[in-house]
This record gives C-alpha cells, structure tokens and sequence, in this order.
C-alpha cells in the first residue's frame, strides 16, 4: 500500500461533497458544509458530486464510506475522508476544524 495523500490546510482551495446519485440528502449535507466552511472564514470552494464526476482538481474527497474506494479511484491525488452520516457527521466537522486550525488533511482511504 502507498502512503497516504496529505493536503496542507493552506494548499486546499477545492473540497468536493461527492455522493452516489447528485441528488436528495447528499446535497443538504454539502450545503452544510458550506455553511461550515464560510462560518470557519476558510477561503475553500465546496461543490457536489456524484462520485463519478469529481473534478481532478479536487483536493479533499468527503464522501461516504461505501463511496470512498471509488472516490479514490477516480481521484487518486486527493484526500478522501469518508463520513457515515450525511448531517453532523464528526469525519466533515473534523475536516473544518482541522482546515481552520491550520492542520493536514490526510486521506484515509
């Protein structure tokens, strides 16, 4: 196994919201998301996905668990995070902590 994808917090200007279909609860989930990032004043763009149309500039992946090894797969250079919940899930609130406190995100898949 290679080692894992490590963004600097400063070097992440793209997180994708990926999920299976691009629509229904996935999207809520990106728009609070969003609502996290622009509270935390991270200057980071957020956008949703389906898994099989993220963007190869992409630089952190929250997608969920059963998505994660596509995610990867699709984006091998970027960290992918994977939640189990689509709302307050502690994996997303965890990447904007660490994202505002100036932290690494490193993939976990």
């Amino acid at each position: 196994m290679s080692d894992p994808v490590v963004k600097e917090a400063d070097a992440v200007k793209l997180i994708v919201f990926a999920c299976e279909a691009g629509m229904g609860s996935s999207l809520m989930g990106a728009n609070q998301l969003k609502k996290m990032v622009k509270k935390a004043k991270l200057d980071i763009q957020v956008v949703h996905a389906p898994v099989s149309q993220i963007p190869e500039s992409a630089d952190v992946i929250l997608t969920h668990q059963g998505l994660a090894a596509q995610a990867k797969q699709k984006a091998p250079n970027s960290a992918v995070v994977p939640f189990q919940m689509f709302f307050n899930d502690p994996a997303v609130k965890g990447v904007v902590a660490k994202l505002k406190a100036g932290e690494p995100i490193v993939s976990e898949v």
